[in-house]
């Protein structure tokens, strides 16, 4: 079965707009757990919009499914990592300025960077991903880099389901079968919802993990954290 991570950025949005404790992020984390979530995302921006630094550290002393931190690698970035000793790092290559990730690596270009880094988790017990599209020359050079999983960008898949869902697939099905002749594990995330998840899955049923945070925060208002997750939980069973 695929692992549902929950990305909880948004639970530290709506605290950070009031500031204080509420919602309780790290509270929130072990709720997530307690309610059949396989794993905790977060992504520190330089700027804390939302995961703090501080999170970071109070959320890896009691997570005890898989810790995932994403983000750009850069120096504040591999520090947290280093002193966290997360089950997974996931690369981002997005600059502080941008409202969120909204493209993957070109991998071919930043080929020496990225297999330095991957090659320093390695060296650290960290397992890496990289964020990229369907570019099959990226996925390609994400073997080459040594990366133990790429994490596929949905978002142009969540823009075209509702117009077109088989022609939003085909690009992932071809870039998903490309990555496991290779020998690279998935990951997916970017807008994946209670809508398209399903037929994702369906489609690429060797998915490992999918990284959720938006769409499921947003449910959670809705249908309750708890009854949300296990919603997300069944469009990944495997039937």
């Amino acid at each position: 079965m695929t692992k549902l991570s929950v990305n909880i950025n948004k639970i530290a949005t709506i605290r950070n707009a009031r500031g204080g404790n509420t919602p309780n992020v790290v509270q929130v984390a072990i709720d997530c757990e307690r309610f059949g979530a396989d794993g905790i995302t977060v992504h520190p921006r330089p700027d804390e919009r939302h995961i703090t630094t501080q999170d970071v550290y109070d959320l890896y002393k009691v997570v005890k499914t898989e810790f995932n931190i994403e983000g750009y690698p850069d120096a504040r970035y591999m520090q947290l990592v280093e002193e966290t000793m997360p089950a997974q790092a996931t690369l981002v290559p997005d600059p502080p300025g941008v409202l969120t990730s909204n493209a993957g690596w070109d991998t071919k270009t930043n080929y020496d960077l990225l297999k330095d880094l991957v090659a320093h988790l390695k060296s650290i017990n960290v397992r890496s991903s990289i964020f990229v599209d369907t570019n099959l020359q990226n996925i390609e050079y994400a073997a080459k880099i040594g990366v133990d999983r790429i994490e596929l960008y949905t978002g142009p898949y969540a823009e075209v389901y509702s117009q077109n869902k088989e022609k939003a697939i085909a690009p992932y099905v071809e870039a998903a079968n490309f990555a496991k002749s290779l020998g690279l594990e998935l990951n997916a995330g970017h807008d994946l919802s209670l809508e398209n998840l399903k037929f994702f899955k369906q489609n690429i049923p060797f998915l490992a993990e999918v990284s959720i945070g938006h769409a499921l925060i947003s449910d959670a208002l809705y249908f309750g954290l708890e009854n949300t997750i296990q919603r997300y939980k069944f469009l990944l069973k495997d039937f």
